[in-house]
């Protein structure tokens, strides 16, 4: 019998995952995300990803401020589902619907559980240089990410992954990986294996002091920042007093103090070897290739960047 599903999530990440529950045989009977808010200064308020596909689809979609109030809590109990899937939410559920005892509260986590539990797995992985990462989809228990495991999936991340890429590659393994653990559970033949603690690693929220790029750190470093962030918040660092955004760069194997200019190709030194930017964006402006950058900027070779 077809399992029925409420669906929590909010960012694009999630898109794709809903759409496949959609598709599936599986009823989804609501969807619950944040709440509209506005994208950028000055801008009109914008509802979430998942808000807009919700009602394209025309599914019951709900955006509390706070799931921890009794009409919610009421809401859902009324509802009766058999599960409730979460994807990239961004808020807390309630202990109080949590146990309720009819009802499986399921998550599916960008990390391969224990490492990277909390709320940037693919940025920290990536920043991290790790050679892998997946997917995984556990139940969710009071403490953060630490509920049993049901499945798990893996991808590789090549040198060409950001923070964009490698979303989409998840969410699409992600879309796919839920279907099975569905009809799993469905003909009762799911199992969930207890989490070790004690591997447990945690891929703290990005902060945007992150974003600055240091230049007295390793090449290798640099670019990885440069690649977990793209596109938003963004690497970035200053000349002639602007915030210049970093899209694409790569490493080059030259030498100079950290932050000097050592080429007119915009190759500049880090701690070690150095990077070549080759998209970019000046504050306020559209993103360009290096070629156009040049045209309108003169580079002084030898200039070492600061704060400037």
């Amino acid at each position: 019998m077809a399992l029925k599903i409420i669906f929590m999530g909010t960012p694009e990440f999630a898109v794709p995952i809903l759409e496949s529950i959609y598709n599936s045989k599986h009823k989804l009977i609501g969807v619950y995300t944040q709440p509209p808010k506005k994208k950028f200064r000055g801008q009109k308020i914008q509802s979430s990803p998942i808000q807009q596909l919700a009602e394209k689809l025309k599914i019951p979609v709900r955006c509390p401020n706070n799931l921890d109030q009794e009409e919610e809590f009421k809401y859902i109990k009324d509802l009766n589902p058999n599960i409730v899937i979460v994807v990239a939410y961004g808020k807390i559920i309630p202990e109080k619907l949590l146990n309720l005892s009819n009802i499986s509260f399921i998550n599916i986590h960008a990390s391969i559980l224990p490492k990277f539990r909390g709320a940037a797995p693919i940025q920290r992985a990536i920043m991290n240089m790790d050679k892998e990462t997946g997917i995984t989809i556990m139940k969710i228990e009071k403490e953060l990410d630490s509920g049993p495991i049901m499945s798990s999936k893996k991808i590789k991340i090549t040198k060409e992954c950001n923070f964009e890429t490698l979303s989409l590659k998840l969410s699409g393994l992600a879309s796919k990986t839920i279907i099975e653990s569905l009809d799993l559970i469905e003909r009762k033949k799911d199992k969930f294996i207890p989490q070790n603690n004690s591997e447990a690693t945690y891929a703290k929220k990005i902060n945007k002091s992150e974003s600055k790029i240091i230049w007295n750190s390793k090449a290798s470093n640099v670019i990885a920042k440069i690649n977990a962030l793209h596109p938003n918040p963004g690497s970035w660092f200053r000349f002639n007093g602007l915030r210049i955004k970093v899209l694409k760069a790569k490493e080059i194997k030259k030498s100079g103090k950290p932050g000097e200019i050592l080429d007119e190709k915009i190759t500049i030194a880090c701690a070690d070897n150095a990077i070549q930017i080759l998209e970019l964006k000046k504050e306020g402006k559209k993103s360009m290739n290096a070629i156009d950058f040049l045209k309108g900027n003169k580079l002084k070779i030898g200039h070492i960047l600061n704060d400037e």
